[in-house]
């Protein structure tokens, strides 16, 4: 091998390099371990919300060293921001956390442009536009135009009902036609989308998140936002979503709408259909029953449990009133919020408003702690429902500690907001009302002025906060709001403990693993395979540190990468050792075997990783999360491997065969495996095309009646981790959960051990928002709580625990619209991977019909896999659920079929080319033959990796593994009896109607 010199240079960069990357992956761990143990000496267990303190303590901790040196290697020192910059990341899976993709609502940012305007045609193009959206793939914003378009008549986007508005007025012209009007709308749109991302990163980066990922994902209004490690999921789930849209209003004295609510409640009484057939109501006169609802509401009358009461739509939602004097109207269950605002807001209710109270603004206050009871307020309204002062005006925004002693946030406000302040605390004195403080249309404080008009522009908002709340509301008001709503359509949130284990199992399968083939390397080819071995291990410690050097995350499926790629590298090895087996054989010395052996083997090694190559490199660019994880991983690890393979292991080779020492690249008892072997491939090629047609047409059978277990990826739902004290029924929990007052429609499924379980549900599946997340779960309890022991909701959803073994331990969602999305990505990138295959194999091998016969086989391993699933699903003890990472196998099994097809067709275009005497048949046999040991001792390695992760590897990714174990076996039979087959008839025929011509 020529410069040996410069490979031994390189090398030794890279081990160097590796290391040095991965020190400080070593250093981080060290320091945040320091971190956890100060938390827990300072915050013992007995403190009220002891995990959230230390949280905090730690967080604390961590930015005080931030800047301090604390790594020194002699020539360089680091501080902590810059050690942990360069530590290796590890992924939601790994470290626990939460992973969202939000949708800035384009439609909210559509009608703040246009003034939210009441034009018909515009509203109703919108209306038009999100239907569309069900079954397009075009943004919101061309489904709107599209909307537009059709139903617009001589209505222009330039109308002053529209777009051309005071706002938009100097880009927008009455002159304009549709097509330039949409250009401006399209950077307006873009505009505020990159505003939200900002507001966003701003919040995250004050949040004290470790190694945040915040990324637009194309021009649909789409931002991922990666958090892992994060402990309080509630508390940053809020962050993400809360608008910050912050509002100062005037507040009505709450019994000023006491006689307000009377008649609205005959109103209702006509409106609401209620049924009262087994209710016997007794007549009162209109007088007397006005005078004792008012009494009621004011809780003054005397309650008669055995009386019999009339059907009052909104009286009998009342469940407390208002002080005197005090802005409250009354308080009703959370549950029944919804309900009381459509009652007050229906046109037949707001007619009855005096003329003065017409724009009446009604709203809910915050919920009390520990109360399921929300107050409802009137503020005074107006015609544009603008408030009098808006969150535009706070230039700064601090938590501190009240008199009292509890949290709240203090706010300055510029010069224009603080003479508005002065104004309406001046009112509020003198009337002796109050000014409701609204966030995000939650009124959080109405409070009272009794010292006269406040000057400067300071202000303070309380509301009952805990610390973290004050903390991030002053976060959210300094970053300031976002220009629209963000729903989260997809979410993954995992527990720390979760985390952990899945640290504890893919360390485990990785050890075994590597244990295992490192034996089979020395087993099978001697003193040769040891040092296949050592470069194997420099190939582990290069992907390791090229990950932590590009900052890329490690995620399970990562871990399974990595494995897997050391099942490619003993490939590549057992390739080169066999054509060196070969030349020793044909009689070579032993210096021009090894050199001819490594030359002849180059051919295939590089394709077969090529093609590898290209379908992982498919899956990187369609896969998202985890699996482009594993994709990376892949990717890197072909790269090394081929570095490590092809260099190092000759490096060694060569040393230890120039100092005198004799290689047999094999043992006493792998010296004669699979020599002179003669197998008439071919002869056996009809019942093979038998065989397979049984197994495809019961595949397609059991896939048009059977199906797949189509998970929430492509379906939609929410899906529940969820771990018991002693093992349940699925099928029990199923008839619960699927009851009509929890979800009406449930599955759940045996997740690893018997007491461990997947529950999914698509109720509510198109509605999002915290609070529909939070009665979902809340459900899920509710039906669980016979089988969990006496735990409390509170325990049971708390996912900041580390040691957690029972309850809630991870969720997932996903909305029907991102789903088809996924399905569509899904899709393409097999397709693509098998298209991108084809045409390099018809580069590499200059006939189509070698790439007919890949293509086939590949086909044929896709459609056995899905079969496989489509009947084992409903009875296997593990999740087989068709996600993205089943797709993430499917293209792995494609770039692994692919990987032992080419190598034979390698092999066939050598001996086509050597023995040109030779009829082809025989030199498709002899090749198969010839590379029989390579296909069978590269497939029961790589079975063998794949083996030890499915068992060792934990329950999230045993569908995946199963995936890739029936692919690998499949994939294996068919290079042997379907690739070469149909390539070899497919030239017979060729040839036969040429020579007919």
């Amino acid at each position: 091998m020529q410069n040996k010199g410069l490979v031994k240079l390189f090398a030794l960069l890279f081990g160097l390099v590796s290391i040095y990357q991965l020190s400080f992956t070593f250093k981080a761990n060290q320091i945040e371990s320091e971190a956890q143990e100060i938390a827990i000496n300072k915050i013992p267990d007995t403190e009220d919300d002891f995990r959230a303190k230390r949280s905090i303590e730690e967080t604390n901790y961590l930015e005080s060293i931030a800047n301090d040196t604390v790594y020194n290697i002699g020539i360089a020192k680091f501080t902590y921001n810059d050690v942990k910059q360069k530590a290796m990341n590890l992924g939601l899976d790994l470290k626990g956390g939460i992973n969202v993709i939000l949708q800035v609502s384009v439609k909210d940012i559509l009608k703040g442009l246009a003034n939210n305007t009441k034009d018909p045609v515009f509203n109703k193009a919108l209306d038009d536009a999100t239907e569309l959206q069900k079954n397009s793939q075009n943004t919101y914003l061309e489904d709107f135009f599209i909307a537009f378009d059709r139903i617009k008549g001589d209505t222009k986007l330039a109308s002053p009902d529209i777009f051309y508005t005071k706002a938009l007025d100097g880009e927008i012209n009455g002159s304009m036609s549709d097509d330039d009007v949409k250009g401006v709308i399209r950077t307006k749109i873009d505009e505020s989308i990159v505003s939200a991302f900002e507001v966003l990163r701003k919040r995250i980066d004050e949040f004290g998140v470790t190694s945040p990922n915040i990324q637009r994902l194309g021009n649909s209004g789409r931002i991922l936002v990666e958090l892992p490690g994060v402990k309080d999921v509630e508390r940053a789930t809020s962050l993400l979503q809360s608008t910050a849209q912050l509002e100062f209003w005037d507040a009505y004295k709450g019994e000023e709408f006491f006689p307000f609510l009377v008649q609205a409640n005959e109103v209702l009484k006509d409106i609401v259909k209620v049924d009262t057939a087994d209710k016997e109501v007794e007549p009162q006169d209109e007088e007397n029953a006005e005078d004792s609802q008012i009494d009621a509401l004011l809780g003054e009358a005397e309650t008669d449990s055995t009386a019999v009461s009339s059907v009052n739509p909104i009286f009998d939602l009342i469940k407390g009133q208002g002080y005197q004097g005090g802005p409250v109207i009354a308080s009703f269950e959370l549950k029944d919020k919804e309900t009381v605002l459509n009652y007050l807001n229906l046109p037949q209710v707001r007619a009855l408003l005096p003329a003065e109270q017409r724009y009446v603004k009604f709203a809910f206050g915050k919920q009390k702690k520990n109360s399921e009871l929300v107050d409802l307020y009137a503020l005074v309204g107006n015609r544009e429902n603008v408030p009098p002062l808006s969150g535009a005006v706070v230039t700064d925004a601090r938590n501190q500690f009240g008199p009292t002693g509890k949290s709240e946030v203090s706010m300055q406000m510029n010069s224009k907001g603080a003479k508005v302040w002065e104004e309406m605390t001046g009112n509020a004195f003198n009337q002796g009302s109050q000014i409701a403080i609204v966030l995000d249309n939650i009124v959080y404080s109405a409070p009272g002025v009794t010292t006269g008009p406040i000057a400067g522009g300071s202000s303070s908002i309380s509301g009952d906060f805990t610390l973290n709340e004050a903390i991030d509301l002053a976060n959210v008001l300094r970053a300031g709001k976002l220009p629209a709503s963000a729903d989260i359509i997809s979410s993954e949130v995992v527990g720390p403990s979760l985390g952990q284990e899945a640290i504890d199992s893919g360390t485990k399968s990785f050890m075994i693993a590597l244990a295992l083939v490192l034996l089979w390397m020395i087993f099978y080819y001697g003193k040769a395979g040891g040092f296949a071995d050592i470069a194997m291990a420099l190939n582990i410690l290069l992907i390791f540190g090229i990950l932590s050097g590009l900052g890329a995350v490690l995620t399970l499926p990562g871990i399974a990468g990595i494995v897997l790629t050391i099942g490619m590298s003993v490939d590549a090895n057992v390739l080169i050792f066999e054509r060196i087996r070969e030349e020793i054989v044909k009689g070579k010395g032993q210096k021009e075997a090894i050199q001819d052996g490594f030359s002849n083997a180059l051919s295939s090694i590089l394709d077969a990783n090529i093609t590898t190559g290209l379908t992982a490199l498919i899956l990187f660019i369609f896969g998202t999360g985890p699996i482009k994880g594993f994709a990376t991983t892949l990717l890197i690890g072909i790269a090394t491997s081929l570095f490590t393979a092809i260099f190092i292991t000759r490096l060694l080779v060569d040393w230890y065969v120039n100092r005198g020492g004799k290689l047999d690249f094999s043992t006493a008892l792998t010296k004669n495996l699979f020599r002179n072997i003669s197998i008439e491939f071919l002869k056996k090629r009809k019942v093979a095309y038998v065989v397979s047609a049984v197994f495809i047409v019961v595949s397609l059978g059991s896939l048009f009646t059977n199906s797949l277990d189509q998970g929430v990826d492509f379906v939609g739902g929410r899906t529940y981790q969820v771990r018991f004290d002693q093992d349940v029924s699925a099928a029990e929990i199923t008839d619960v959960l699927s009851q009509p007052e929890i979800f009406g429609s449930a599955d759940a499924k045996t997740f690893g051990s018997a007491n461990q379980l997947k529950i999914t549900t698509k109720y509510k599946v198109n509605e999002t928002g915290s609070e529909v997340d939070e009665e979902i779960r809340k459900a899920l309890y509710d039906g669980l709580v016979p089988y969990l022991e006496g735990i409390s909701y509170e325990e049971f959803i708390d996912l900041n625990d580390v040691n957690k073994q029972v309850g809630l331990l991870e969720s997932y969602k996903v909305s029907p619209t991102i789903a088809d999305d996924i399905k569509q990505a899904s899709v393409w990138a097999v397709l693509g991977s098998l298209i991108v295959v084809f045409l390099y194999i018809l580069f590499r091998f200059k006939k189509w019909q070698y790439s007919l016969g890949a293509v086939s086989a590949v086909f044929h391993d896709v459609l056995i896999v899905l079969g496989v699933f489509s009947l084992t699903y409903k009875f296997m003890p593990f999740s087989m659920e068709i996600d993205q990472a089943f797709i993430a196998a499917i293209l792995t099994v494609i770039g692994y079929s692919l990987n032992d097809t080419v190598v034979v067709f390698d092999r066939i275009r050598e001996f086509f080319n050597e023995h040109t005497s030779w009829k082809f048949d025989k030199v498709v046999n002899v090749s198969l033959s010839s590379t029989l040991s390579r296909t069978l001792n590269t497939s029961l390695t790589t079975l063998v990796v794949l083996l030890s992760i499915f068992i060792f590897g934990g329950d999230s990714i045993r569908g995946f593994m199963f995936a890739l174990i029936v692919g690998v076996i499949v994939g294996t039979y068919s290079s042997l009896f379907i690739a070469t087959p149909i390539m070899y008839d497919s030239v017979n025929k060729l040839q036969g109607k040429k020579k007919n011509d």
